[in-house]
């Protein structure tokens, strides 16, 4: 499917693929949803202490970049799982400009090892902030009572519907330790009810520019 770059509402970039006119990111500003749904939302939860990080979708890395940035803020020790089936190519992310857009450019190596990083293997971006990435379906995660906190970012419903459905969610459930909290930019019924059924604890929360709600889940 063809793909372009494109500038998001707060000047940053994100990718578009042009058959599903589907973002990777808001086109409301990329970086502002990453801090409104992920950080704002989600890591705000959490002070002085390790921290397990599954993120559903790594995509373009802006996620896992924000919370390298701001995880120092708050005294963590992070391990940061990211889950991705279709890397993007270095071509495309030559074409970002998040450094400069986060006034980050003294991270650069940061940002550049943790695309060129091998897929599969743990790696220290920093002495407290550890990446693996996975290439791998969501459907194939296996993992138990492992994560803290889950950015649910994958792509909507209108275009991937088997990636918000019961059986995902059951997964991610799983996958969380008591006490977890899963944070997504969507807020579609079904999708909390989705949520519901598997057993989460689900509320709603005021949007990131451009989207009314986003969603937000707990587990007991």
């Amino acid at each position: 499917m063809k793909r372009e770059i494109i500038t998001t509402g707060d000047g940053s970039k994100t990718i578009q693929i042009m058959d599903w006119q589907e973002q990777y990111h808001s086109k409301h500003g990329a970086i502002q949803e990453a801090y409104h749904v992920f950080i704002k939302s989600g890591l705000d939860l959490f002070n002085d202490q390790e921290l397990n990080i599954l993120e559903i979708g790594f995509g373009t890395g802006l996620n896992a970049f924000i919370t390298l940035i701001e995880y120092e803020k708050r005294n963590l020790q992070i391990k940061y799982t990211g889950v991705e089936a279709y890397p993007v190519s270095p071509e495309e992310l030559e074409q970002l400009n998040y450094l400069e857009e986060l006034e980050s450019l003294s991270r650069k190596d940061d940002f550049d090892l943790m695309h060129a990083s091998a897929w599969g293997k743990e790696i220290e971006i920093t002495s407290n902030f550890h990446l693996t990435k996975q290439q791998k379906f969501f459907k194939d995660i296996d993992e138990t009572d492992r994560f803290d906190l889950i950015y649910f970012d994958a792509f909507g419903a209108r275009v991937q519907p088997e990636l918000w459905t019961v059986k995902i969610f059951q997964i991610m459930f799983n996958a969380m330790k008591r006490g977890g909290v899963l944070v997504t930019y969507a807020a579609k019924g079904s999708v909390r009810r989705a949520m519901l059924e598997v057993g989460f604890l689900v509320e709603r929360l005021p949007g990131p520019p451009g989207k009314r709600e986003m969603l937000r889940a707990k587990k007991q």
